[in-house]
Parts: C-alpha cells; sequence; structure tokens
C-alpha cells in the first residue's frame, strides 16, 4: 500500500512504531486472543519470525517470482463540521507487489506499484473530472499512482515510513507482533496507525489544495483468513479479503482550501494471486492508461513517496483570483427547526 504493507507489518494495513518529525503515533497493543491458540503447525504467530513470514505470503509471495495483486473499492465521504456527511465520489485500486531478497539479514524486500482511482457514485465510470458539490466547481481528479512504494520485512517491527525525508526520529525495534484474532478455523487480523506529520503541501503554497500545515491520518485494515491456509507449508502467498478505511485530509485535487473538515474513505479490499477477480472497468482503465501499474517492480529503486509526496512534486497550485481571499466553504447553520429561538 506502501503504507498498508508498513501498517500491517507493523501490526498496531496496524500500527507502526513509528514516532514522526512532530509527534508519535497514538497506538495500543491489542491482546485480543490467547497465545497459545497462535501457536501452529507451521507458523508461531508469537514469535517474530513466524509474523515475518505470515505477512510476507500475505503481502506477496514468498516463492519470490510472483506478483501479488490487490484492490480496494467503496466510497470517498466528506465530513464539515455542523453539516451531514456526504457521500462524496466512489474509490477504486489495483496494486501489484512482488519480494526481492533482503542481503542484510533475514527477511525480504518487498517492491510494488499502486494506482487508486475516483469513479461516478451513480455509474461507476472513472472519473477524469469531478463537480465538487460544496463550491459547485468542476476540478480535475487526480488519480493516486504510487510507484514504487516499497517495504522491508523482518522479524522486527518496521520502521516508520520517511514521508519524503519528514520523518527523522530514530527507534527501537522490537520483534514483530501482529493483532492477531483467532475463532476456530478462521483467523483475522487488525492493523491501524494514527499519524500526525508535517504536510508537503503547505498552505502558503498550495492555499486551495490545503489548509493545514500538519496531516492528521488514520489507516484501519481488517483481515480474514482460513486458519488452514496460514498454516500450510506448501503455500508461498495466502489470499485474503477485509476492508480498508482512511480517515485524511480535503484531497488536494478538491481544492478545498481551509475549509474545516475531512474525507473519509470506506472500501473493501483482497489480496489475490491473479487478475482474473478485478473490476473489470478498473483493469480495463488501467491497462489502457497505466499499463505498468499492472506489473510488479522489478528492483528496489528510490525514492518511496505516498500520493501526497507525488501531488507535491509532480501538480502545480491551483490560482487564487487575484485580490480575493482563498475560497472556502461557508459554515453551515443549523436548519431553523434547531436553532435556538430567542427568550
Amino acid at each position: 500500500m506502501d503504507r498498508r504493507s508498513f501498517i500491517a507489518g507493523a501490526g498496531a494495513v496496524a500500527a507502526a512504531g513509528a514516532a514522526l518529525a512532530a509527534t508519535t503515533p497514538a497506538r495500543a497493543k491489542i491482546r485480543t486472543t490467547e497465545p497459545d491458540t497462535l501457536k501452529g503447525s507451521f507458523l508461531d504467530l508469537t514469535t517474530g519470525e513466524g509474523n515475518m513470514e505470515a505477512i510476507a505470503r500475505i503481502n506477496a509471495n514468498t516463492d519470490m517470482k510472483s506478483t501479488k495483486y490487490g484492490w480496494a473499492q467503496g466510497i470517498v465521504q466528506g465530513v464539515m463540521p455542523g453539516a451531514i456527511i456526504r457521500d462524496l465520489c466512489g474509490f477504486t485500486m489495483i496494486s501489484c507487489a512482488k519480494l526481492l531478497p533482503y542481503e542484510g539479514g533475514k527477511g525480504y524486500r518487498k517492491v510494488l506499484r499502486e494506482v487508486g482511482l475516483y469513479t461516478d457514485l451513480k455509474t461507476g465510470e472513472i472519473l477524469e473530472e469531478w463537480t465538487n458539490p460544496y463550491f459547485d466547481e468542476k476540478v480535475k481528479v487526480v488519480p493516486i499512482a504510487n510507484d514504487p512504494f516499497n517495504q522491508l520485512i523482518t522479524p522486527f517491527a518496521p520502521r516508520g515510513p520517511s514521508y519524503g525525508g519528514l520523518n527523522k526520529t530514530e527507534e527501537k525495534r522490537d520483534p514483530l507482533q501482529l493483532n492477531w484474532i483467532r475463532r476456530g478455523d478462521k483467523a483475522f487480523l487488525t492493523s491501524y496507525i494514527n499519524l500526525f506529520y508535517p504536510s508537503s503541501l503547505p498552505p502558503s503554497k498550495w492555499p486551495r489544495e490545503n489548509g493545514n500545515v500538519m496531516n492528521q491520518v488514520t489507516e484501519t485494515f481488517l483481515y480474514s483468513f482460513d486458519w488452514a491456509d496460514l498454516q500450510n507449508p506448501n503455500l508461498t502467498s495466502i489470499e485474503y479479503n477485509g476492508t480498508w478505511s482512511r480517515v485524511t485530509p480535503w484531497l488536494p485535487w478538491m481544492l478545498m482550501g481551509p475549509t474545516p473538515g475531512h474525507c473519509i474513505y470506506n472500501t473493501h479490499m483482497g489480496g489475490e494471486d491473479s487478475l482474473d477477480n478485478m473490476d473489470p472497468k478498473t483493469l480495463a482503465y488501467v491497462a489502457k492508461n497505466f499499463p505498468k501499474y499492472l506489473e510488479a517492480p522489478s528492483e528496489w529503486i528510490e525514492p518511496s513517496l505516498s500520493s501526497l509526496e507525488w501531488y507535491a512534486r509532480e501538480q502545480t497550485p491551483a490560482p487564487v483570483p487575484p485580490g480575493q481571499p482563498v475560497p472556502s466553504v461557508p459554515t453551515p447553520e443549523l436548519p431553523a427547526y434547531m436553532q435556538k429561538k430567542p427568550g
């Protein structure tokens, strides 16, 4: 993701042991299942090595040659204080990941590309322009296109993402321990991360795209597996289903400026060993417009950036009308029947 891989690998996808430049993510160690139930015939999920092998097979394929395909599909909602939450657009994405050898010790290097697209809520068609309902303004949609987003998978909790060099904190590394739930023949993985870090789109330069000097973000990933698959030594990749949600500042291409509020992504997600079950519209659009995103990278290259950092590098700030304030959505008024009457 990649963020998702980093999050899942951290186990607090989530928690990261990520201390960012401004603050340490708020996270808690979750004890959801008695440790003895996590010790299987093949993987002991109470150990760093057991968790490393599990997350490598979930995020990619330990045969070191096959591609693992990820997908997500759902909606993006807008949240403004004092107003009803609005469904803004749909969201669909595809990622391609592969494992490479890690020369620095026990582990894997995961390389990934991902492309995320926004869709019309009624038709499901991929959007290249979108009418912002808050302003009734037509804007250009900027898809997510992260290439690469890399992750080092070892028996230790991963270091936090660098966010283009903004995260400079040194971290103590504990054994990798994911947040597992075991219920009979099913296993579930809970991942989350809470981040507060400097924006790569400072309002002084990007006044229409962003109104905050800091990004306040949370992501949550919920995975579901068959316990037998996790404990099958013949499976080098484990397919899964689950959900992904994200709370993030207004997307910069929406041009919400200093308007208070944020976006919420709510999606289904999955990991597959082939493209056969991918959404046909998404697959066709990516094949036509982003063909290289249907193949995993073949080597580890830098930098590994998030979509906001790529936005800052590849886009230009939207102009503000000369002599005019930065456009902002007016503060909503309560309906008349909810307003306090004088006296």
